[in-house]
């Protein structure tokens, strides 16, 4: 198949996802992709060695994944990958001011977000102190901010009157973190009605149904094959005190 016509089947074609085959950095992707309606295909590394051949490919602009070939394009950066899919399926709110608020609510989240992705890497001694972190971060830093933004009445979205990705990162980010603490919610009845609600919309309903492209927590299995593939080190987090990996 000639160059042209490879360009002509990614920019025609579902998007395709290179990773592994795992949550990590493009599980939102994922989460995004799917409340947008879009079918995707993923390409997920089985050993470092494939890892290394999609570097050498030259598609990778930092030598780094998550990397999503979409409209013709290798996007990399999970940020820009995410703000690209919300900006071509009406996600992004309808103006520069609520792009504005959706970015802060989205970073705020990501803060928190890469620390809980990251904990399957703790050393078994140091994981109820990180589980301990992350559920006072989330009830003192975090949560609070999203129960307040939804408590005007008949408020059911973040930002405006309809879903953005800010919405539906929000809902990934609250099932996180009840993976980490059961019942954090208990305080946070705007936050319960909203997670029942957005769960309700049919995108996602099928996404959170067993045997979508979702990935469940990582288990010891996962971890170990994500630590080769990477060339990980466990106990990242504690030893760095929260320094996030690029390429996980």
């Amino acid at each position: 198949m000639s160059g042209k016509n490879q360009e002509l089947k990614i920019m025609s074609g579902k998007p395709i996802l290179h990773y592994f085959n795992g949550r990590g950095r493009m599980e939102s992707v994922r989460w995004l992709l799917a409340a947008a309606g879009v079918e995707f295909e993923e390409r997920n590394f089985e050993t470092a060695e494939q890892r290394e051949n999609l570097i050498k490919s030259g598609k990778l602009m930092y030598q780094q994944v998550p990397m999503v070939e979409i409209d013709g394009m290798y996007l990399v950066q999970t940020r820009a990958i995410l703000r690209y899919i919300a900006s071509k399926y009406n996600l992004y709110g309808k103006d520069l001011k609520e792009q504005a608020l959706i970015d802060m609510y989205v970073e705020g989240m990501r803060d928190l977000y890469d620390i809980i992705m990251l904990q399957p890497l703790c050393l078994p001694q140091d994981r109820k102190e990180t589980l301990r972190v992350i559920a006072e971060r989330a009830n003192q830093r975090f949560l609070p901010v999203y129960e307040k933004a939804l408590k005007d009445p008949g408020k059911n979205y973040l930002v405006g009157n309809q879903l953005s990705w800010a919405d539906i990162l929000l809902l990934e980010f609250i099932l996180m973190v009840e993976e980490c603490k059961p019942g954090i919610l208990s305080a946070f009845p705007k936050l319960q009605e909203f997670k029942a609600r957005i769960s309700k919309l049919p995108r996602i309903q099928k996404f959170l149904q067993p045997g979508s492209q979702r990935k469940p927590p990582m288990d010891d299995q996962a971890v170990e094959e994500a630590t080769k593939i990477f060339n990980l080190e466990k106990g990242l987090y504690v030893k760095h005190k929260g320094v996030i990996l690029a390429d996980f």
